[in-house]
């Protein structure tokens, strides 16, 4: 009986490099389940990318190991191929808010079981001016955080290293002129901050997004807030992202399956944590359950 193949490919210095004590176990979880494993650790950014668009179709499944990035980067290897190969994902970055929303175990163990006698669940994925995100596109405040945070920082401080690096943006609060596409609606205003996502939790806090989210429905959710003119509507809006309801005017918020972002000057854009590039246009668009990530059998 020919053996089933499996491709692992593993960014070894996520989350303080906790998969290197748990490899061999993670192996051998594997290898029960009648996989016949290739291991590959990552050495540069976007190295799990080009493996995955160039390699996947030899094995009967890819399964990862790292944060949001590494799992961004295998999604968008997979999205750039015709055919496709179903995902798993062991979590072990500082954040992992896509694993959250996909309900994973946080033991890395319990997940590689999951990863090989779970259920394949086809989820949304992000299509960001051709570049492809998992859960979040953002701009504006606190979005150079995640990509801006020292590694080490992360690994340390895992969520204070996020606040910390957002209290600090605080002082200058930066808003940008841009007119927004939504459903048909425009929205113009000076935006400090906004994010289209498909996850139920962004920065490691539940429920950022709003309610009723689901990750296959072929819709985003929007937030977008606009700049508060006086301590008056700066105190509305923390009060609203606070209490996780939208109680101001001064924040926009939609489900939609495309957006278009058109501002006068550059917009540096983050997707799924990482720098997404500086831009005037940027159009999103939700291509509905394009890959397969497997995840506990319900």
């Amino acid at each position: 009986m020919k053996k089933k193949k499996l491709l692992f490919v593993l960014n070894p210095h996520s989350g303080k490099g906790q998969i290197r004590s748990k490899l061999l176990d993670i192996v051998d979880i594997f290898v029960k389940a009648g996989y016949e494993v290739r291991i590959h650790p990552t050495q540069a950014p976007k190295e799990a990318r080009e493996l995955v668009t160039k390699k996947a179709g030899k094995f009967d499944l890819v399964v990862c190991s790292g944060g949001d990035g590494t799992l961004d980067e295998v999604v968008s290897g997979m999205m750039r191929r015709k055919e496709r190969v179903d995902i798993g994902y062991i979590p072990a970055g500082s954040t992992n808010d896509f694993a959250v929303s996909l309900n994973l175990p946080k033991n890395m163990l319990q997940a590689a079981e999951v990863a090989v006698t779970g259920t394949p669940f086809y989820c949304d994925v992000g299509n960001m001016n051709g570049k492809f995100f998992v859960y979040i596109a953002a701009f504006g405040l606190f979005t150079d955080v995640s990509y801006g945070t020292p590694q080490e920082w992360k690994n340390i401080l895992g969520h204070a290293a996020y606040l910390m690096e957002g209290a600090k943006s605080l002082t200058g609060i930066r808003a940008y002129p841009m007119q927004v596409e939504c459903n048909g609606e425009i929205v113009q205003g000076d935006f400090i901050f906004g994010m289209v996502t498909n996850s139920t939790s962004v920065g490691g806090f539940k429920n950022m997004t709003g309610d009723h989210v689901e990750l296959d429905d072929g819709l985003f959710e929007v937030t977008l807030i606009k700049k508060p003119k006086n301590p008056v509507e700066l105190s509305e809006i923390i009060r609203s992202l606070t209490n996780l309801k939208d109680e101001t005017e001064l924040i926009y918020s939609a489900k939609a399956q495309r957006i278009s972002f058109l501002s006068e000057e550059k917009v540096a854009w983050t997707m799924d944590g990482e720098f997404g590039g500086n831009h005037t246009r940027v159009l999103i668009q939700n291509e509905k359950q394009a890959v397969a990530i497997v995840r506990k059998s319900v």
